[in-house]
């Protein structure tokens, strides 16, 4: 009996240094990632940033075991939108955490850079926002909140965003999304806006090609000039293209 109370030991001790070594495995303590993709039309919150154009996009992520990331991303934007604007670059961090197994949390800040863009009357489109959100397994909630004036609208510090997005796997690596958004622009009610998406997305190996069609409420679906005088509607419904690889 002692003998065989001392396998049974053993054995746990073994196991429980093996458990260990799985964990340590399965969360490393830093993360390294990275993305890039090519969409038909870049789209911020239901409106276009590219003049409904194509963009190239990518960035980096690090996430350390703790909860804690920071990020880059960027893409192409059209001077139509920012003026003397060519890219937008965003830098992020943030602190992710488990609320229950069910319940994971988020929170961070987000900077919206644009080098070399300005108004017209000089005023930079630089944005910075706070962000919070709650995801219940495929549900998020999210809210933005603007610490700066909302991409060079004057005194709308204090502009807010907040979204609910849903993901469903509808077949073997195979993704639906759902999303609906509410803008509120601080002191600029007339500029209030619903914006919703439907995607489908599926992972192929070599890459993810998704499919989606987003739409907003905003009156004269964005109309948009150039500088040449073209008019395009940059917030009307629209089907977008997308295919993205990350490593």
């Amino acid at each position: 009996m002692k003998k065989l109370i001392l396998a049974v030991a053993v054995m746990g001790a073994f196991a429980g240094v093996a458990n260990a070594q799985e964990a340590a495995t399965a969360t490393p303590e830093h993360t390294f990632t990275g993305n890039v993709s090519v969409v038909t039309d870049y789209r911020f919150r239901g409106v276009s940033q590219t003049f409904n154009q194509p963009a190239i996009q990518g960035g980096f992520d690090y996430s350390h075991s703790s909860g804690f990331y920071v990020g880059n991303w960027n893409s192409n934007v059209s001077g139509n939108s920012f003026t003397d604007g060519s890219i937008e670059m965003d830098l992020y961090a943030g602190y992710k955490f488990a609320i229950t197994p069910d319940f994971t949390a988020d929170v961070g800040a987000l900077y919206y850079y644009y080098p070399g863009a300005d108004t017209s009357a000089g005023v930079s489109y630089n944005t910075t926002e706070i962000y919070g959100a709650i995801t219940y397994k495929w549900l998020t909630a999210k809210y933005s909140h603007a610490v700066s004036d909302f991409f060079a609208v004057p005194d709308s510090d204090g502009s807010g965003y907040l979204e609910l997005n849903a993901a469903f796997e509808v077949a073997d690596k195979t993704t639906l999304g759902l999303h609906v958004g509410h803008q509120k622009v601080r002191h600029n009610s007339t500029a209030d806006y619903t914006d919703y998406k439907i995607s489908l997305a599926r992972d192929f190996g070599f890459a993810t090609i998704a499919l989606g069609v987003t739409a907003t409420d905003i009156d004269g679906d964005g109309l948009v000039t150039s500088s040449s005088g073209k008019s395009k509607k940059t917030a009307d419904t629209k089907a977008i293209l997308s295919i993205s690889k990350a490593f």
